[in-house]
């Protein structure tokens, strides 16, 4: 098992990680604060994206000053506002693939369909040209 990070947790769970497990799932802490100095570097990075260029989440993590935490470059997008000006759908994996999962309710087709209006082409394993598509800041 993983362990979690700590500057992610409440100061209790710190001091005793045994409670954290032994609490129901539905009340474990959230891993993403909505406000978060993190967020919004995440978030800056990402609205920095041009039109027609992908990003890793590798690359936004670190863009964003955050090394190797590129999973928590993909809780954020999966819990941001659908309202928010934010180009989501220009970072996707280290493969260069749009990351399928269940959890996204359709999200994965939509984000291929908005990378393909900007020109972005997959090959038939719907992977993109990373050396030629990836935005290099």
């Amino acid at each position: 098992m993983r362990r979690p990070d700590k500057r992610l947790l409440p100061s209790w769970a710190i001091k005793d990680p045994r409670k954290l497990r032994a609490l129901p799932a539905r009340k474990l802490p959230r891993t993403v604060p909505p406000h978060d100095e993190a967020v919004e570097a995440i978030c800056a990075v990402i609205r920095r994206i041009p039109f027609g260029w992908v990003a890793t989440y590798g690359q936004v993590a670190a863009m964003a000053g955050l090394p190797r935490r590129a999973r928590l470059v993909g809780r954020v997008l999966q819990r941001l506002d659908p309202q928010a000006k934010i180009p989501w759908h220009r970072v996707v994996n280290a493969k260069g693939e749009v990351s399928y999962s269940l959890s996204r309710n359709g999200g994965d087709i939509l984000q291929r369909r908005l990378l393909e209006k900007e020109g972005i082409t997959f090959d038939d394993k719907n992977r993109l040209n990373l050396e030629r598509c990836r935005w290099l800041d």
